[in-house]
């Protein structure tokens, strides 16, 4: 392949990455297929720094306009859940509602299946929600909120690949079980790529310590679900997205709070 061909076709990836995770105007290119999502998956840590980038910009505006720390970080916030149409935060309510409602492994399958919301759903989003917006208010400096917005985002999608590829689904249809399991090398470059930023973010050491906080989220979700369901689906998931991200903005309310001595 010429390197015009390869080109075009880590554009198509990023395309079909950017368009799967978030609403943003991409559109899906005609080489969508069965397995465009896994061969893309690469690109999930990328789409995460353009979640990050909205975040953090309507931010600055927020500042700029005169709004103090705490709804502005609101408004950072919801930008987010909306650019990605609450794509992972549905994920965390559904696991919530069938993991602490069901009794039996078909049962919480049954609940996660249901648009509907119940109380665990409620709470895991809210908790979720004032965890994060609670951090951003800490850091409270728009410059400081870009790194932390944008290291969320691009390191807590990094490990959906390799997650993917390394936990069974627990259905044998569905979303997660219809994209199958990422190839080496993309679950590769997806950790890679994440690994870079917070090394740019946070400094060597300290992203060491990010990796290894990822790295503990992501056995303890895969050990549950196993446990619980059997598998992953598109939901665990996006509960894995959301606990990652979640702890990357605590860490970065410790690391870059203006308090806090360098």
């Amino acid at each position: 392949m010429s390197w015009i061909g390869r080109l075009r076709a880590i554009v198509t990836d990023l395309r079909i990455g950017a368009s799967f995770t978030t609403i943003l105007p991409f559109g899906s290119p005609k080489t969508m297929d069965d397995g465009a999502l896994t061969r893309t998956s690469w690109s999930f840590p990328i789409a995460g720094l353009l979640v990050g980038l909205v975040g953090s910009t309507v931010y600055a505006i927020a500042q700029t306009l005169g709004l103090a720390p705490s709804p502005a970080a609101m408004l950072a916030l919801a930008s987010t859940v909306i650019v990605t149409g609450a794509l992972h935060e549905d994920g965390l309510a559904d696991t919530a509602d069938g993991l602490g409602g069901g009794p039996t492994r078909e049962r919480k399958l049954e609940i996660m299946r249901d648009s509907r919301i119940g109380t665990y759903g409620v709470c895991a989003l809210l908790i979720s929600l004032v965890l994060r917006w609670s951090a951003l208010t800490a850091i409270a400096t728009p410059r400081s909120i870009a790194i932390a917005l944008l290291l969320a985002h691009a390191a807590a999608r990094a490990g959906l690949p390799i997650f993917m590829a390394l936990v069974p689904p627990a259905r044998t249809d569905g979303l997660s079980a219809g994209a199958g399991r990422p190839a080496g090398p993309n679950a590769a470059i997806a950790l890679g790529l994440g690994a870079m930023v917070l090394v740019v973010g946070f400094g060597p050491g300290k992203a060491i310590l990010a990796v290894i906080l990822l790295a503990f989220i992501g056995l303890m979700t895969a050990w549950l679900a196993i446990k619980q369901i059997g598998g992953q689906t598109g939901d665990i998931l996006g509960t894995f997205e959301q606990l990652g991200e979640t702890a990357i903005l605590l860490m970065a309310a410790v690391l870059l709070y203006p308090g806090m001595p360098s």
